[in-house]
């Protein structure tokens, strides 16, 4: 623990002392994070599954497999060291937007390489959901994404 704790100060010292960047750092990698997190919120309304899950740490990883057609159990995967981060999460990345009808090379490139901003882009295109990769069960009937109009009493 401790030698993870001198690595993560080593980051900080390099960012803050080192390039002289202060906390600008931390802003930049905090807005980058609520920039991902609503995307995937709207990504996974897109796909008729409740937005909320984007913030709720398992339950997240249980309707990202569900998108591709994935079992929950899977997730688990992506917890193995190396082969998770460098092989599964990329290979789920490309089965979502595979999901979404994008199948060209350079859609698997920048999923990999700009992945928060590209799941954006996705989430707010015109782009529709055809349904699990896997063949597992079809999600339910699709609902009107977006704002309601409001209705005269």
């Amino acid at each position: 623990m401790d030698k993870l704790l001198d690595m993560l100060w080593g980051v900080h010292e390099y960012f803050y002392r080192t390039l002289g960047m202060g906390n600008a750092f931390y802003y930049a990698v905090g807005f980058i994070v609520v920039i991902a997190l609503l995307a995937q919120w709207r990504l996974y309304e897109k796909c008729r599954l409740p937005g909320l899950a984007a913030f709720v740490p398992v339950w997240n990883i249980v309707v990202f497999m569900r998108i591709v057609g994935r079992p929950a159990s899977d997730g688990w995967k992506m917890l193995i060291p190396i082969w998770g981060q460098l092989y599964f999460i990329p290979k789920v990345w490309i089965e979502v937007i595979s999901c979404f009808g994008k199948t060209s090379l350079l859609d698997k490139i920048l999923v990999i390489g700009l992945n928060g901003l590209y799941i954006l882009n996705l989430a707010l295109s015109d782009d529709q959901y055809l349904g699990p990769l896997r063949g597992q069960q079809p999600l339910p009937k699709a609902h009107k994404v977006g704002r309601a109009h409001p209705q005269m009493a």
